[in-house]
């Protein structure tokens, strides 16, 4: 083999890596791989959100139905569950379109 190089220890190798995290944290915007951001794609949006208000409603309902089976009530639960699971879509909805206007820099501000 032409390449006879010694192997890095992993001193140096670490050294290596955290100079480079130091280098990309330099960086003008540089995001850390740990943060929580918003999707920024609109589909990702659409799509987490209509599946927050599904999820919901079909909890919802589910719970409704199920309790119905096994008190004998049918259909009263699943119409009051059917509503509690449209509110809380409908506040999961709120919550996940409020954050998308908000910028989390870590500075408290």
């Amino acid at each position: 083999m032409a390449d006879e190089r010694k192997p890095t220890s992993l001193e140096e190798l670490d050294a290596r890596v955290t100079a480079a995290r130091a280098a990309q944290e330099q960086r003008p915007g540089a995001k850390r791989p740990d943060s929580k951001a918003p999707p920024t794609s609109g589909l990702g949006i659409a799509v987490r959100i209509g599946t927050e208000l599904v999820a919901a409603l079909a909890v919802g309902v589910g719970v409704g139905y199920g309790l119905d089976l096994w008190l004998g009530t049918k259909p009263w639960l699943m119409v009051v569950f059917f509503f509690l699971g449209s509110a809380t879509g409908m506040y999961n909805v709120y919550r996940a379109s409020a954050s998308l206007g908000r910028r989390d820099d870590g500075d408290g501000t």
